[in-house]
């Protein structure tokens, strides 16, 4: 009795939990609570007190200490965190909102808005991410993809078309309005690249200005955004309560990122910005001859000397490592951009009928699961097909695609989700002319 008394005496203060010290291990964006708190305080500062350098330096730094603010709280929000995107979709619509209600002011705006469009921050943060992540897949099974992956693409879009056909017919909307209205721009690849030349289309056929047409598909493509988001986290709880649907990031088995086992290297890193910023230029260079989308012409070269194994391996390691930085550095970032420069809240609200919903969630729904369906059918696991065939079809292009892989957790599927915004694009914009003369 002694003997095991001494032992309780002797044991260790160490069992009990030290909770000051964990504590103090609450960190953002891997520094302790305290010190982002200073660093929050004095953005802020520097924000109202109109200090704020201009050009990139203080466009990143209310960036990145307000968007990853913002994404710390969203992944830590009940329901939030677990089925409407977590971090990402608060970043993106709690920036939107600073700008909606006023409380960012409007030279804080207008210069993230520059640094977004104007100064190329989404440029360089998909080059990054395109680059990076198909030269670090394996080349064989690059190969065995090929042109099955546009099966899925046309699967997304029949089953868009017929999913929000069959809803509008029931609430009320003509199949005309079903299909061209809502449908086609939500699935045409975003502002620039889908409803601006889309609303030239219809303003050739029809009798009103492009203006007028634009004003009206806006609402479409901000509200099918916000719905690919959310299903896109969805689908990654999804695939953790059933795994046989999941390749968990990768398309189909065999065909994943070569995962590197050498150490960051700053030499290295320095190789890898050179080749994304490189492969981007060459990408714009050849849209100046090709009819394709620049996003589109980079992705092909970049598969073609992976296939072709011409790459050296330093580059091939760089630009990997260079893609890792960048998705880890700047992610929360970028969201916050896109909250800002290419949200338009007020646009998604005045949308908010019960029927223009039901409709546009129809359209995001029928294209989940119509690539999803044939994805299955051509060898692709179900959840990645419906999030890069479908989703990022159905969001607003690149910053959609940026916004949905970053709730699903799979921005290694960014060059499968480029494919799907600009060739799917294109290919929405050509059945928008067919369908034209046929109304």
């Amino acid at each position: 009795m002694e003997a095991l008394k001494r032992v309780k005496k002797d044991q260790p203060f160490k069992t009990v939990p030290d909770v000051s010290k964990k504590n103090r291990e609450v960190s953002v964006f891997n520094i302790p609570m305290p010190y982002f708190a200073i660093i929050f305080v004095l953005t802020l500062a520097a924000v109202f007190t109109e200090t704020l350098p201009a050009g990139m330096i203080g466009s990143l730094l209310i960036m990145i200490v307000i968007g990853e603010a913002l994404g710390w709280i969203g992944d830590r929000t009940p329901i939030v965190k677990g089925y409407l995107g977590g971090g990402a979709i608060v970043a993106i619509f709690g920036s939107a909102y600073l700008v909606y209600g006023g409380i960012l002011p409007d030279t804080i705006v207008t210069q993230v808005d520059q640094f977004m469009t104007t100064g190329g921050f989404l440029d360089f943060y998909i080059a990054a991410l395109i680059t990076g992540s198909i030269l670090g897949m394996n080349s064989q099974m690059l190969v065995k993809i090929g042109l099955r992956y546009f099966a899925p693409i046309f699967g997304a879009i029949a089953g868009a078309v017929l999913l929000a056909g069959i809803i509008g017919q029931l609430v009320g909307f003509t199949l005309q309005d079903a299909v061209l209205v809502i449908t086609l721009p939500i699935m045409g690849g975003g502002m620039g690249a889908g409803a601006v030349p889309m609303a030239q289309v219809y303003s050739e056929f029809l009798d009103q200005p492009a203006s007028y047409y634009i004003s009206i598909l806006v609402p479409a493509l901000a509200l099918g955004n916000v719905f690919a988001i959310v299903l896109a986290s969805m689908l990654n709880k999804l695939g953790q309560r059933v795994p046989s649907l999941s390749g968990n990031g990768k398309l189909m088995d065999g065909f994943e990122e070569t995962k590197t086992t050498t150490t960051f290297d700053l030499k290295k890193l320095g190789v890898g910005v050179l080749a994304a910023l490189l492969f981007f230029t060459v990408g714009q260079l050849l849209g100046l001859i090709l009819p394709i989308h620049p996003y589109a012409i980079m992705i092909l070269l970049v598969a073609a000397v992976k296939i072709m194994n011409v790459i050296p391996s330093t580059i091939v390691e760089g630009a990997s490592q260079w893609y890792q930085f960048v998705a880890k550095t700047f992610t929360l970032a970028l969201l916050f951009g896109i909250g800002v420069a290419y949200t338009d809240l007020e646009a998604v609200l005045n949308a908010l009928t019960l029927q223009y919903v039901l409709i546009v969630l129809g359209v995001v729904v029928g294209a989940m699961l119509g690539a999803g369906l044939i994805g299955r059918l051509v060898g692709f696991y179900p959840i990645e097909s419906s999030i890069t065939a479908g989703l990022c079809m159905a969001n607003m292009g690149g910053t959609g695609d940026v916004a949905v892989l970053s709730a699903a957790k799979r921005m290694q599927l960014m060059p499968f989700a480029q494919i799907a915004s600009r060739l799917g694009g294109a290919v929405i914009l050509l059945l928008a002319g067919l369908l034209m003369s046929l109304f």
